[in-house]
C-alpha cells in the first residue's frame, strides 16, 4: 500500500515538474516510461497553473485592478508558472507546418528557436483570444472556474492525442516520453471531463469534450499529413488550441448566465 501511495506521489511530481517550472520534480532522475506512466496527473497540474492564475486574478482585483489588466496578469503568471512550454509549442507548431514545404523542412523549422510571422502570429492570437474570454468573464470567481477547466481540461487531452498519434520523430521529447497505453490515457481523460463537469454541468460538459475531440481530430489529421504524426510542438499547439477553446466556451456560458 506504502509503495502505492509514494509511486503516485513521485506521479504526481513528474507530471508538475513536466508541466511547470515549480522546484517540485522528484528527487530522483525521471527514467524511461516513466514521463508516460505519470500523464495521468497532467490534468492536476493543469490545476496547479490555472489556481496560479486565478490567485494572481484574485488579489489584482481586490486592489482594485479593472478585469482588463487583471487577466493580462493572470495570463501571465500561468506563462511564468509553465515557462511558457505550450506556447513555444504552438508558435513552432504554427512556423513548420505554415512556413515548410517539404515534412524534413517543416520538422526543421520547428526545431529552431527562432520565432517567425506563423509563429508570432499563433502567439498573438492565442494570447488576445485567452485575454479577451477572461476580461470578459471578470468575475473572481468565474475566471477561477474558467481557469481550472481551462487548464486541467486541456492537458487530460495530451496522452490521448500521444496515444493515437504516432511520433513523428525518433527523437525529441514526444519520442523519449513514449506513447501512453490506452488504458493509461483513459484515466486524465476521465478526470478532465469530471474537472468540466464539476465546473459547467453534465450538459454542457459534454459539449466541451466533443469541441475539444473535434480539435484533436483536426489536429491529428493537420499532423499526420504534414510531417507524419506529432512532435512535442504539436502536442504544446494542442493544449493552447484546447486552453483558448475552453476558456470561450466559459465566457459565452458566464456572460449568458448573467443576462436577465
Amino acid at each position: 500500500m506504502m509503495a502505492r501511495v509514494e509511486q503516485l506521489v513521485r506521479d504526481l511530481r513528474i507530471g508538475v515538474s513536466f508541466a511547470t517550472i515549480l522546484p517540485l520534480g522528484p528527487s530522483t532522475p525521471v527514467e524511461d516510461g516513466e514521463m508516460t506512466r505519470a500523464s495521468w496527473s497532467l490534468p492536476v497540474a493543469g490545476l496547479v497553473v490555472g489556481l496560479v492564475g486565478a490567485a494572481v486574478y484574485g488579489i489584482a482585483h481586490a486592489l482594485g485592478v479593472t478585469p482588463g489588466p487583471a487577466a493580462m496578469l493572470a495570463l501571465a503568471s500561468t506563462m511564468v508558472v509553465t515557462g511558457a512550454l505550450h506556447e513555444d509549442g504552438l508558435a513552432d507548431t504554427a512556423d513548420g507546418l505554415g512556413g515548410g514545404r517539404t515534412r524534413e523542412r517543416k520538422l526543421e523549422i520547428m526545431r529552431d528557436s527562432r520565432i517567425g510571422t506563423y509563429g508570432a502570429c499563433a502567439l498573438l492570437s492565442s494570447m488576445i483570444l485567452r485575454w479577451s474570454a477572461l476580461a470578459a468573464i471578470a468575475a473572481p470567481r468565474s475566471v477561477m472556474i474558467a481557469l481550472l477547466l481551462a487548464h486541467a481540461a486541456a492537458r487530460a487531452g495530451l496522452p490521448t492525442f500521444s496515444a493515437f498519434v504516432p511520433p513523428a520523430r525518433k527523437d525529441g521529447l514526444s519520442a523519449s516520453a513514449g506513447q501512453p497505453a490506452l488504458q493509461s490515457a483513459a484515466i486524465p481523460l476521465g478526470l478532465g471531463a469530471l474537472v468540466l463537469a464539476l465546473g459547467f454541468g453534465p450538459g454542457k460538459a459534454i459539449l466541451a469534450v466533443v469541441l475539444l475531440v473535434a480539435i484533436g481530430l483536426l489536429m491529428a489529421r493537420l499532423c499526420v499529413k504534414q510531417i507524419g504524426g506529432q512532435t512535442g510542438d504539436i502536442l504544446g499547439a494542442f493544449e493552447q488550441l484546447a486552453e483558448t477553446a475552453i476558456l470561450l466556451m466559459a465566457a459565452a456560458i458566464f456572460q449568458s448566465s448573467m443576462q436577465p
